[in-house]
């Protein structure tokens, strides 16, 4: 096992920065459908706060 990870280190990297790519993926993915859901429960402050 560890020869196999002294030959193939650069793979053991490559797959820990994938997976390191892949969460932040999915926490911007998590984060823009917050701030979507979000934005449709606003109510609109412009016009809102408009005198008449």
């Amino acid at each position: 096992m560890i020869e196999f990870l002294i030959k193939h280190s650069i793979y053991i990297v490559l797959i820990i920065v994938l997976i390191i790519w892949a969460g932040i993926s999915f926490y911007l993915y998590s984060l823009d459908k917050k701030i979507s859901k979000l934005e449709k429960n606003i109510p609109d402050i412009v016009e809102g706060s408009k005198p008449s």
